[in-house]
């Protein structure tokens, strides 16, 4: 009785305290005001260290109850693509925990920092449609990543000189804190998109048709991972730069798809029973005001009014599609994947 009693208190412990590390972890993402940072680092360095495991370690500043504080933070430039063709690579970056601990990032040990790709006059206008972007999924999926704006004070070492930027940028949970989260485990072996779970599979889908977006897979995951959750298999989708949502100057089209522009839009989801592309349009039907209340709480945010514009027209175009009942059948349904 007694070892049931202590085995019972230890089991308590350790579920007490591991609530108190998601809660943690939480905090961080739970508060949206954008977060004031500064890093210093060369581009050129962290292009050049290829290796997964190869990590640039430098100080992070940033601001909290008015005042400057800084820790170490391991960084490694990620994304292929963007890393060829970008002045500032997406970042991975990683934090110990005796650096975090009793800060901000409390429990956040891997984030992932999305950055402005090139020098434009709309590179942050870029970073903020994309970042809307996720917020719109966390309306239509309560399976997603977590995301908090910062504006980054960048210093960029130039031989005996120094470069500065301001830019805006994002950070991103771990996928592991999503799995955590929803008491769920990351799934990383390839999986046919028919098995995986119906609901969040259209879901996905028709909100990469609302972007635009062409550039994923489920199955081989890119630009998303899958969550195995109550033996279902989810998608969690992520990196929304190369849509029609955001229509940057880098972007790539793929014609064997039929289209000539990242603003033309091809739906990818794969075919499902009726009865979930109806329950799904309704959905997006019924979040419409919502979710154009979003991405009209951003457009102050905006350098050029005309980015912001363009943005809502996507949006509105993806709905003329959505409350036409012909426009629906023939541009998502009978134009679902079957292999």
């Amino acid at each position: 009785m007694k070892k049931q009693v202590i085995l019972s208190i230890i089991l308590l412990i350790s579920f007490i305290g591991s609530a108190q590390k998601d809660l943690k972890s939480d905090v961080f993402f739970s508060d949206q005001t954008p977060l004031e940072i500064k890093l210093s680092y060369s581009n050129k360095e962290m292009n050049r260290e290829t290796n997964d495991s190869t990590f640039i370690d430098t100080t992070l500043e940033f601001l909290q109850n008015e005042k400057w504080s800084s820790i170490m933070v391991n960084l490694r430039a990620r994304g292929n693509f963007r890393r060829n063709k970008c002045y500032f690579p997406p970042v991975k970056m990683k934090i110990k925990k005796k650096e975090y601990s009793g800060t901000i990032f409390d429990g956040n040990k891997t984030m992932k920092l999305v950055l402005p790709c090139k020098l434009e006059s709309e590179n942050n206008d870029n970073i903020i449609q994309e970042f809307i972007a996720y917020k719109i999924y966390e309306k239509v999926s309560p399976y997603h990543f977590k995301t908090r704006r910062v504006n980054i004070d960048f210093t960029e070492p130039k031989g005996k000189k120094n470069k500065k930027f301001e830019l805006k940028g994002f950070l991103i949970e771990d996928d592991k804190r999503v799995a955590q989260r929803h008491e769920g485990r990351i799934f990383e072996r390839f999986v046919h998109p028919m098995t995986m779970q119906h609901m969040t599979s259209v879901q996905n889908a028709f909100f990469q048709y609302l972007l635009g977006n062409t550039d994923f897979s489920v199955a081989y995951q890119h630009n998303g991972k899958l969550m195995y959750l109550e033996k279902q298999i989810i998608p969690l989708p992520y990196d929304f730069d190369m849509t029609g949502w955001v229509n940057p100057s880098y972007a790539t089209v793929n014609t064997t798809l039929g289209i000539n522009s990242v603003q033309d839009r091809k739906y990818r989801g794969f075919k499902r029973e009726q009865k979930y592309f109806d329950e799904v349009r309704q959905q997006f039907l019924n979040q419409k005001m919502e979710l154009f209340r979003i991405v009209a709480s951003y457009e102050s945010e905006f350098t050029d009014p005309k980015e912001y514009q363009n943005m809502f027209e996507f949006m509105e175009s993806f709905y003329e599609v959505l409350e036409d009942k012909v426009k629906f059948q023939k541009s998502i349904v009978d134009s679902s994947r079957t292999k």
